[in-house]
């Protein structure tokens, strides 16, 4: 019994360390981890500030009953994060492809 789990541990200690190279030679990094937060962070918060922007230019333009600010930002948000949703999955289509 105990072959088979040493057998499953090391091809599972096999497996990461060929996807550790592979990274490596394809230039990744812990700093390509940081970049990525970056963007996700910048997809999502620039459609909120603009959302909230465009709101607060309604509200002193055009005063409703309700508040364009609270609909543009959560609109911007929403808008941002299907961004970084798809962004993502593209990302990780191309990291499985190779």
């Amino acid at each position: 019994m105990e072959d088979k789990e040493y057998d499953r541990f090391s091809k599972l200690i096999s497996s990461k360390q060929k996807h550790k190279l592979k990274s490596q030679q394809m230039g990744r990094s812990a700093w390509t981890g940081l970049q990525v937060f970056g963007i996700i962070g910048w997809s999502v918060v620039v459609p909120a500030l603009l959302g909230t922007a465009s709101g607060i230019w309604l509200d002193r333009k055009y005063p409703q009953t309700f508040s364009w600010t609270l609909t543009l930002l959560l609109g911007g948000l929403t808008a941002g994060c299907i961004i970084a949703w798809q962004w993502l999955e593209k990302e990780n289509t191309d990291i499985n492809n190779e």
